[in-house]
C-alpha cells in the first residue's frame, strides 16, 4: 500500500513539475514535439537558427512564388526558422491579418517540415467582445470578459476552436502531424494590444495563458511547444514572470525587442541585459532560449546586422545561447526586415548569415543529420 501510494504521488509530481514537452504528449507524438524541443536544445551555447517572418509566402517585388524567398535571394538559403501569423483565423477568415490565405499558409508550413525547417506561429485574434476590432484597438477591457466564467467566455471557445482546428491540419501526407512553436498573447508587458498592461492585470494574463494551452491540449494537440515572450519592459527575473503562466506550460523563454534595438550602443546594452534574464531562467529550468522577435524596419542602418544584433548574440555566454533569433516580415519597400539582393545592407547581410554559428536551413538540417 505504501509503494501503491508513493508511487501515485511521485506520477502526480512528475505531471505537475515536468516542463519537457512529453509531459503534456500522448504516447503517439511524443517523438514530434520532444524531438523538436530535443533538436533546438542541443544547440544552445553553439548556434542561433536565424528566422524570418511570412518568407516563404511574399517578399519585394514578388508574392507567392514557389521556391521563392527574400533571405535565399540575398544570402543564398533560406531560413532555419519561418514565422507565420494566424491573426482572423478566429472569425472564418480566408485569409490572415497580412492578406496570406490560411490554406497556402497551410501549404508553406508543410513545405517547411518536410524541407527540415521550423515553423512558429503567433496569433492576434479580434476581440470577441467586438469583432470589428483587431488585436491593436485598447480601448476597453477584454482579457476577463472571455475568461471562463465572463460575459463573452463563449465566444472566445469559438474561437479557439477555429484556431484549433486549423492546427489539427498541419499533417504530413501520412496523418503524422507536424511540429511547431505557439507563440500566443506575446508582448502583454506592452500598451498596443487589447491583452497588454493597461488592460490586463497579471492574474487575468497568467490564466489566459493557461487557458489557451490547456484547451489545446485537452482538445487533442500535443505536437506543439508554447514559447512566452514579453516585450522589453523588465530589467530583472522577478519582472519578467510578472505574466508567466508557470514552467508546465512554457518551453521556449523568449524576448521580443526592436525598441532597444534601435538606439545605438545604449540600446543594445539594454537588449543585452534582456537576453541574458531569459538565457539564466532557461537554463535553470531546462527550457530554450530565444530571441523570439526583432528586426530594424527598412534597415536604415546598412550595417545593422553585423554591428547590432550580432553584437547582441554575441555579447557573451548567455546571449550565445538564443536557439534562434526571428526578425519580421518583407511586405513592401516601406516595410522590411531583411534586405532585398539590390539593398545598401545585403551585404551587411550575407556576412550576418556567414557566421559560423549563425545557422539558415542547410545548416540546420545538416545539424539534424548527424
Amino acid at each position: 500500500m505504501k509503494t501503491t501510494l508513493l508511487s501515485i504521488l511521485l506520477s502526480l509530481f512528475i505531471l505537475a513539475g515536468c516542463s519537457n514537452p512529453s509531459s503534456q504528449t500522448g504516447e503517439e507524438n511524443i517523438s514530434v514535439a520532444q524531438k523538436l524541443f530535443d533538436d533546438l536544445m542541443s544547440i544552445t551555447g553553439k548556434a542561433t537558427l536565424f528566422g524570418h517572418q511570412d518568407d516563404l509566402a511574399y517578399g519585394i517585388g514578388w508574392k507567392y512564388v514557389d521556391g521563392e524567398s527574400d533571405v535565399k535571394r540575398t544570402s543564398g538559403d533560406y531560413p532555419a526558422l519561418f514565422g507565420w501569423e494566424l491573426g482572423g483565423i478566429e472569425l472564418g477568415h480566408e485569409v490572415n491579418l497580412d492578406s496570406v490565405p490560411f490554406n497556402k499558409m497551410r501549404q508553406f508550413a508543410i513545405w517547411t517540415h518536410q524541407n527540415g525547417g521550423v515553423n512558429t506561429f503567433s496569433w492576434h485574434p479580434f476581440s470577441a467582445l467586438d469583432e470589428s476590432k483587431s488585436s491593436w484597438v485598447t480601448d476597453e477591457e477584454v482579457v476577463k470578459h472571455i475568461l471562463p466564467g465572463g460575459s463573452h467566455h463563449e465566444v472566445f471557445l469559438k474561437h479557439m476552436d477555429k484556431l484549433v482546428a486549423f492546427f489539427k491540419k498541419l499533417n504530413e501526407e501520412n496523418g503524422q502531424p507536424l511540429p511547431f512553436i505557439f507563440r500566443p498573447w506575446h508582448e502583454m508587458d506592452g500598451n498596443w494590444f487589447w491583452w497588454g498592461a493597461d488592460l490586463t492585470t497579471p492574474d487575468e494574463m497568467i490564466d489566459l495563458f493557461r487557458f489557451t494551452i490547456d484547451y489545446m491540449w485537452k482538445q487533442g494537440l500535443d505536437n506543439f511547444l508554447v514559447a512566452y515572450s514579453p516585450d522589453r519592459f523588465f530589467n530583472s527575473i522577478q519582472e519578467y514572470l510578472t505574466w508567466y503562466p508557470g514552467d508546465e506550460y512554457v518551453h521556449v523563454i523568449g524576448v521580443d525587442n526592436y525598441y532597444d534595438m534601435r538606439r545605438g550602443s545604449d540600446g543594445l546594452q539594454d537588449a543585452i541585459l534582456k537576453l541574458e534574464i531569459a538565457a539564466k531562467y532557461a537554463k535553470e529550468t531546462g527550457k530554450i532560449a530565444a530571441f523570439t522577435e526583432t528586426g530594424l524596419d527598412r534597415i536604415p542602418d546598412e550595417n545593422w546586422y553585423t554591428q547590432s544584433l550580432a553584437k547582441v548574440l554575441n555579447a557573451n555566454e548567455w546571449t550565445k545561447r538564443m536557439a534562434y533569433v526571428m526578425v519580421w516580415r518583407n511586405h513592401d519597400l516601406d516595410h522590411f526586415y531583411v534586405p532585398y539582393p539590390e539593398h545598401p545592407a545585403a551585404e551587411d547581410f550575407r556576412q550576418f548569415t556567414s557566421q559560423q554559428h549563425i545557422w539558415l536551413l542547410n545548416d540546420w538540417v545538416n545539424h539534424q543529420q548527424k
